[in-house]
C-alpha cells in the first residue's frame, strides 16, 4: 500500500447531489453547489456518490460531473470520483476518464446486482485499476450492492494493487473498521459512509466522512473531523447528538430524497427533482423534515448561501 501525506484524502468528503432539472443535469447549479462545498469549509468533495443518483446518469452525464468538480475545484481540495458500476467496461470508461480529467482519488463500488464470489470481486477491482496509479478505495455498501467484501478480500487486493489506500465503510459493523485497523495501521483510509456512525468511527480510527447530511451544511461535518483530530471527543460527541435528528432524517426515505427536499427547503437548491424511479418526498414526509429543520434551527435563512 503506498504511503500518503497524512493531510490528504481525509475529512470531510460530502457526496453532492445531482440537480435536474426538466429532467437534464443542471450543470451551472452543480458547479455552485461544489462552490457551496468549498465556501462551507468541507475537506474535500465526492461526485458521483450513491446520494447524486448515479445509476439515473448516462455515462457521458457522470463524466462531465467529474470535469466540472476538478475545474471548479482548481486544485482547493481533492476531488474523490466514484466510478464503480455493475458493469465492468463502464466502470473501466468512467474510471479511465476520472484519471484523466485529474481527480486525485477514485471511489468504485463493489459490483452489485450480480453478486460475484469473493474471487471476482478480486479480479475485477484489478482488471478496473490495471495502468492506473491514481489512489483508490472500495465503496462497501451491501445494503445496496447486495454483496460485501471480507478482510482476506482486501489484504488480497492490498497485496496485488499498490496504490489501494483504503474504504468507504457504509456498514454499521466497527468491529469490521477496527480489523481493517489492525490489518492495515492507522493511515488506511476509512471514510464514514453510514450518518449515525459518524462519530464513533471516527473514534475508532476512520479518516473522514462522506455523508449525505453534508450536503446541508458541511461546516458542521468538518466540525466534527476537527475536533476528533484534536481529541476534543467531548466536542465531536456534542456534534454528534446535534447531528442526530438531521442523520436519521437522511432515511426517512430512498437517499437522496429527503436530502434534496430538505436542500429545496433551505434554499440551497431551487428545486427537489428526480429521474425515475426516484420521486421527490411526498407532502406528508415534506411535513415530517420541516419538523427536523425547525427543531435544528435551520429555517432561518443561514443556510441561503448557494443561492
Amino acid at each position: 500500500m503506498i504511503e500518503l501525506d497524512k493531510d490528504f484524502l481525509i475529512g470531510s468528503m460530502p457526496p453532492i447531489v445531482t440537480p435536474f432539472r426538466d429532467g437534464a443535469v443542471d450543470h451551472d447549479t452543480f458547479a455552485r453547489l461544489v462552490e457551496f462545498q468549498i465556501a462551507n469549509g468541507c475537506h474535500g468533495i465526492l461526485v458521483n456518490g450513491t446520494t447524486s443518483e448515479p445509476s439515473s446518469l448516462t455515462v457521458a452525464e457522470r463524466n462531465r460531473q467529474v470535469d466540472i468538480a476538478v475545474e471548479v475545484t482548481a486544485g482547493r481540495l481533492p476531488v474523490v470520483a466514484a466510478t464503480g458500476s455493475q458493469s465492468l467496461a463502464e466502470t473501466k470508461a468512467l474510471t479511465d476518464h476520472a484519471v484523466k480529467a485529474g481527480a486525485d482519488a477514485l471511489l468504485i463500488v463493489t459490483p452489485y446486482y450480480s453478486r460475484p464470489p469473493q474471487r471476482g470481486i478480486i479480479e475485477y477491482y484489478l482488471d478496473v485499476m490495471a495502468g492506473h496509479d491514481l489512489p483508490w478505495m472500495i465503496y462497501h455498501i451491501p445494503g445496496r450492492a447486495a454483496v460485501g467484501v471480507s478482510l482476506e478480500t482486501l489484504i488480497d487486493i492490498s497485496r496485488r494493487s499498490a496504490n489501494f489506500v483504503g474504504m468507504k465503510h457504509a456498514v454499521d459493523d466497527l468491529g469490521f473498521v477496527s480489523r481493517c485497523f489492525g490489518e492495515f495501521g492507522p493511515d488506511f483510509r476509512i471514510f464514514v459512509g453510514l450518518e449515525d456512525l459518524s462519530f464513533p468511527m471516527m473514534a475508532v480510527g476512520a479518516q473522514g466522512l462522506m455523508n449525505a447530511v453534508g450536503n446541508l451544511q458541511p461546516g458542521i461535518l468538518a466540525e466534527m473531523c476537527d475536533a476528533v483530530w484534536n481529541n476534543d471527543l467531548n466536542g465531536a460527541r456534542a456534534v454528534h447528538h446535534r447531528l442526530l435528528e438531521i442523520n436519521q432524517a437522511v432515511f426517512f426515505d430512498t437517499n437522496p430524497i429527503p436530502m434534496k427536499y430538505m436542500m429545496k427547503r433551505l434554499g440551497i437548491l431551487e428545486t427537489n427533482e428526480h429521474r425515475l424511479p426516484l420521486v421527490p418526498a411526498t407532502p406528508e414526509l415534506e411535513t415530517r423534515l420541516d419538523g427536523v429543520l425547525l427543531r435544528a434551527g435551520l429555517l432561518d435563512g443561514q443556510s441561503r448561501a448557494a443561492q
